[in-house]
């Protein structure tokens, strides 16, 4: 693809504007990326490449990018080598489709024939999930390596990034390209947000992942609650309306200001990320010396989140459940909270997911 889309299989699928998102804006600047997206009820892995040429009509470059579609982003990764080096052909052999097709034909039966027009939310894991096994799923679905980036980028930020994704607002990243990276910060940041108790959460949105968009996006965000996605342009920032959250690099801001408290660490934070660092500097101390190797970076950080939101849950569960449903100091002091810095957060929490709990913190009263 080169500003327009030259090639697909199947015909007749409706591919409209998917030139724009597998390739992100500004991507004329770099060399090389990858890109994740959502077209319609499907998602997308596209890798792009940027060759100079001795051509006046492709203004002394060349720019191509090779993508596939699928009903889940899960097993994407997979085929990442392929598509580099089949978009690396088409810079050097344009109009070569051959392997592709043979691609196409090998793979076909994977997608389903028509979609239903649903998407799927991020996965959810329980922890009997989280085991051996699954490592192969977890190296596809990312790179190993992935969530550890993701928490030195953001550092104890990551504390108030959770709490947004938790309350299920919509959160959009701005990054100038190479995307591919900043695709991998959506996946994680939907990690954030998973809960294993039956019936939590039923009634709330879904964190819906995006992935990359861009202004041909617009209208399908306007109907969104819940969301995190990512974009290489900047006048989104402007339209206020799409969005609760702005996150550009590591600056996290927002508009609402009812949201506006939950963007300070509190002392509750700093110690939430002082143990996730600890956990993390035990696994990797058990790894260098004992050669520990059944479990990963990648299992601790989504069991980090899930544990400590079952935890919250199971607490304002058991509250609601009483036969006096309040919340006390004591109550959010054991559910890893403070009381006064998470005092609007958990006043958010209580409403978004519908449970019933009078709030009482120091003799002030929060139906």
């Amino acid at each position: 693809m080169s500003g327009s889309l030259w090639w697909c299989l199947p015909h007749d699928i409706n591919l409209d504007g998917v030139e724009f998102k597998s390739m992100a804006s500004g991507s004329h600047r770099i060399t090389n990326d990858f890109i994740y997206f959502r077209k319609g009820c499907y998602f997308g892995l596209a890798c792009f490449a940027n060759m100079p040429v001795e051509s006046e009509l492709e203004r002394g470059a060349r720019m191509k990018s090779v993508g596939i579609l699928s009903p889940s982003y899960t097993l994407l990764y997979r085929y990442m080598h392929f598509l580099e080096n089949q978009v690396r052909h088409q810079l050097q052999c344009p109009g070569q489709y051959s392997p592709l097709e043979a691609f196409y034909e090998d793979k076909k039966a994977v997608l389903p024939p028509t979609g239903n027009g649903l998407v799927t939310a991020c996965p959810t894991w329980s922890v009997t999930n989280i085991n051996r096994c699954m490592h192969p799923e977890m190296k596809i679905t990312h790179p190993a390596g992935c969530m550890s980036q993701f928490i030195q980028f953001f550092g104890e930020h990551i504390m108030v990034l959770w709490k947004f994704a938790l309350l299920r607002k919509r959160l959009l990243i701005f990054s100038p390209p190479p995307v591919g990276v900043v695709c991998y910060r959506v996946y994680c940041l939907c990690c954030l947000a998973n809960v294993s108790l039956p019936g939590i959460g039923v009634s709330v949105p879904e964190l819906r992942p995006f992935f990359y968009i861009n202004i041909a996006d617009i209208t399908a965000l306007e109907t969104e609650l819940s969301y995190v996605a990512c974009t290489t342009e900047k006048i989104f920032e402007e339209k206020k309306e799409l969005y609760d959250v702005y996150i550009d690099n590591q600056n996290v801001k927002t508009h609402r200001s009812y949201l506006q408290p939950l963007l300070r660490v509190n002392a509750a934070d700093k110690e939430k990320y002082r143990k996730l660092t600890e956990q993390r500097q035990m696994l990797m101390y058990s790894q260098e010396v004992d050669g520990d190797c059944t479990s990963n970076e990648e299992d601790l950080f989504i069991l980090f989140f899930m544990e400590l939101n079952n935890r919250i849950f199971q607490t304002l569960s058991e509250v609601a459940g009483s036969a006096d449903p309040t919340l006390t100091t004591e109550h959010v002091r054991a559910m890893g909270l403070d009381p006064q810095g998470d005092r609007s957060f958990l006043a958010d929490l209580l409403e978004v997911y519908g449970i019933d709990i009078t709030l009482v913190i120091d003799n002030l009263c929060c139906p």
